[in-house]
């Protein structure tokens, strides 16, 4: 299983995948909005996602988990 992290602060705008769905790398999972701009969090790898740990309009730091891949 792998951990895919915020790369920066802000709050989740969109959750694109839920738990059970497959992944592509390079494919978007979640959207984050940080000084009024959209930042694409992609997985780098196929999987399945396995749990999504965040929810729309929440706040996340650098490094916080969105999701886990498996």
């Amino acid at each position: 299983m792998t951990e895919i992290t915020a790369s920066m602060a802000g709050s989740v705008w969109k959750v694109l995948v839920k738990v059970g769905d497959e992944v592509e790398e390079d494919q978007d999972i979640a959207i984050l909005e940080s000084m009024k701009m959209e930042i694409p969090i992609a997985t780098d790898f196929d999987g399945v996602v396995k749990e999504v740990k965040v929810n729309e309009g929440e706040f996340v730091n650098e490094g916080d988990v969105i999701a886990v891949i498996e």
